[in-house]
């Protein structure tokens, strides 16, 4: 299984700090936003190498980072070619790409660069296993107002997934998703033509709807929580909370 990490965004909200610096980068404490995340994914098994597709405009900073790591399995730097905000190619595409450009065959463990877990993702791994489907997250979400600017899923009582929708006005259910899904090897026909067949490109959660509507999916319901660094404010809370 490859970790493929979604971190070719410019990270616009965070103004200044992430104007020439990538967000995943950012310190919290003595590690790195992403650095806590592939502190515990290095850890697992499954995984045999970590996949990190950023842009043009920050591949040298994340190859200067890597040359200090001293994970278990090795870490490919993937750039995607862009330079703006503007020209970024959107998380999907950012898949694909690295899919192609590696010859990508495998089961995929994908992440969003940007948060911090509360859990190990051998938990989702070993849910994946045990269910042999592709797999997304999900977690429960009283606000409705939250869950209008997120995925949501409807699940039966074997948590498969039986249906998605993307900022519903009118959620169905409280389960929303987080951006953290296992694509099995079987179906990555489906995701790499996934976008050619009218999937979305923009955020990661729109290849998840796009799957659960042409294959099973499950979903694991996350055994603990996340800190989602979305904007400047969150950052700092970040760093104030457990950054010590």
């Amino acid at each position: 299984m490859k970790c493929v990490v979604i971190a070719a965004g410019y990270a616009t909200r965070l103004g200044e700090l992430t104007k020439n610096f990538p967000k995943p980068l950012l310190k919290i404490g003595e590690n790195t936003i992403l650095g806590r995340m592939l502190d515990d994914i290095d850890q697992i098994p499954e995984i045999d190498e970590h996949i990190i597709i950023t842009n043009h405009k920050f591949a040298g900073i994340f190859e200067d980072w890597k040359k200090d790591l001293h994970y278990t399995k090795p870490i490919t730097i993937v750039d995607d070619g862009t330079e703006t905000n503007d020209t970024r190619l959107g998380a999907v595409c950012d898949l694909l790409f690295a899919m192609e450009k590696l010859h990508i065959d495998d089961d995929l463990l994908v992440v969003a660069a940007d948060n911090l877990l509360f859990f190990s993702f051998q938990e989702f791994v070993d849910f994946a296993k045990q269910k042999q489907t592709s797999c997304i997250m999900c977690h429960e979400q009283p606000s409705i107002e939250k869950l209008q600017r997120t995925g949501v899923v409807e699940l039966d009582a074997d948590n498969k997934v039986l249906g998605m929708e993307e900022k519903p006005q009118v959620p169905k259910s409280h389960w929303a998703v987080p951006p953290f899904y296992i694509y099995n090897k079987k179906d990555l026909d489906l995701v790499r033509h996934s976008v050619e067949n009218g999937c979305g490109k923009d955020a990661p959660g729109n290849l998840a709807h796009y799957m659960v509507e042409h294959t099973t999916m499950h979903a694991w319901p996350m055994s603990a929580g996340r800190f989602d660094i979305g904007s400047l404010d969150t950052y700092y809370e970040a760093v104030e909370k457990y950054g010590k």
